[in-house]
Parts: C-alpha cells; structure tokens; sequence
C-alpha cells in the first residue's frame, strides 16, 4: 500500500504543547512502508520534507535506539517499531479489535456482521455492524441466541475440548427452530465434525426463515475465544448467478476477518 509523504500530511499548528523534534521523528518513521522499506538518505529527506542534515540526525538517532538499521548507505525500519503499537493493542478488548474488521467487511459485502463468544449454552453478541434489520428480533450487542441453532455458536461449539462439549449437550435443549432445522444431539455433532474440518461454518435458515449466517472462530493462540459472522437474506442468496460460489467467497471473507481479528488478539498479547 502507497502512503503520501508525510510533507503532504497536515501537520497541527506549533504551540506551546507541541514538540516538533518528536513529530519529525515520527515522520521519519512513517516514511517507510511496503513500495519504501529501504531508503537512502536522500529518499527519506524528500519523503519527509526535512533537509539531509536533519533527517540525518532523525535518522540516526533511530539507529542508536534500534528501531532503524543502515549498512551505511540506505535504512529501513527493525522489528523494534512493533512495539510502538503493542501498548495501543494491549489496551484493547476483544470487541474493539473486532469492530474495524467488521466494519471493513460489512462496507465490501453490504450485509450484517458481528461477533459473539459462547457463554453457557447461549451466545452473546459483543460487536455488531447493521446494514439493515433482516430478522423479526432486533440484534444488539448483548443480544443471546442458543447457540446450537446459530453459524457463530457452532462454530465455538465445534472447538470444545470433549468433555467441555459433553457438558455442553447435558445443559442444552436441543430442538428444532424452524422446520429447515436440525432436531437432534446426533445430527448436531455431525454438523461440528464438518465445521471442525473446514473450519467455517454455514447456517442455512435454521434460525429464523429467510436468514442465512456464515461464521468462522477467531483465536487467541490455539485457542478459540469468539466467533464472526455475515448474516445473509436467503432470497438474495438465492438470486445470485451461482449461490454455491458466492457462499463460498462469503466464506472465504469470513475467515479473512476471523485471521485479522486473532492476527490482532495475537500481538495484543
């Protein structure tokens, strides 16, 4: 991805709570990205606005603090300057990484998404993006569902040790929802083997009539801590040239967001 030059960002007007050095170190920072990972200093001179003298001492000021290398003639940016986002990450709950991922989904496909963690036999909604109302009960976060009868609940259901999902269908009251609906313990556990191996899941109606829902698990490390979703109108499912690809590349994008949110949950720590 291209970035301006950070002499065509506008900068805030100098005042008395504003530390120019620190701004023009940043920049030099932000000069770097994926077309600029390595650069003279010339390049980040002009990329930067500064004069070679000043981007000289930029520069190597960042050296000495480990967050730029040079083999003498060009520099590029070291691991190092991960950390400056991790305090930012680390600070933050699992909805709001969620969130922009969801938000950046729901702009490319025009539907719903949201996220939701199993608690007890139900699922609770912790994020939510709505294009607009495609069910007879509202969804909010804190919304509940069983989670049985949900894509985002099978697919937490489908990740738990066996003896967690042992206890699971002890509590649970496993019963139909809609006459397109699963009704049994035994056709359950067929459905999370299946969510199991291709690691995203599809809900055809089984909710409510006309709604179709594809999840996929987010994970913090190995383990699954929430899931994702896209709710989707069956009748424009339906409509499209070939529903079985568009699903299919609903799912792919579902488990893209899934990926971006652990990738976050991740360098959060």
């Amino acid at each position: 991805m291209t970035h301006a030059p950070a002499d065509t960002q506008a900068a805030p007007q100098a005042g008395d709570q504003y530390v120019q050095s620190l701004a023009r170190g940043l920049a030099v920072i932000r000069a770097f990205d994926t077309d600029h990972p390595l650069m003279t200093l010339t390049e980040v001179a002009a990329r930067t606005g500064l004069t070679r003298a000043t981007a000289r001492r930029f520069l190597h000021t960042l050296v000495e603090l480990g967050y730029v290398r040079t083999d003498g003639k060009t520099f590029a940016l070291t691991a190092k300057v991960l950390q400056l986002g991790y305090a930012y990450l680390s600070g933050l709950s699992l909805p709001q990484l969620a969130q922009p991922h969801l938000e950046e989904l729901s702009l490319k496909l025009g539907e719903s998404t949201s996220a939701a963690v199993l608690d007890g036999t139900d699922i609770a909604y912790i994020a939510r993006v709505t294009t607009r109302r495609i069910m007879n009960v509202g969804i909010t976060v804190g919304t509940r569902f069983p989670a049985y009868a949900t894509s985002m609940g099978r697919v937490l259901l489908a990740a738990l040790p066996p003896a967690e999902l042992e206890a699971y269908l002890a509590a649970a009251e496993i019963k139909p929802l809609t006459p397109r609906a699963l009704g049994t313990v035994r056709e359950l556990l067929a459905v999370l083997e299946k969510v199991r191996a291709q690691g995203w899941c599809l809900l055809d109606q089984e909710l409510e009539l006309g709604l179709m829902s594809v999840a996929a698990p987010v994970h913090d490390g190995p383990k699954v801590v929430a899931a994702v979703n896209v709710s989707l109108q069956a009748q424009s499912v339906a409509a499209q040239p070939d529903p079985e690809a568009y699903l299919a590349a609903v799912a792919k994008e579902i488990v893209a967001t899934a990926e971006l949110t652990s990738a976050d949950l991740s360098a959060r720590g």
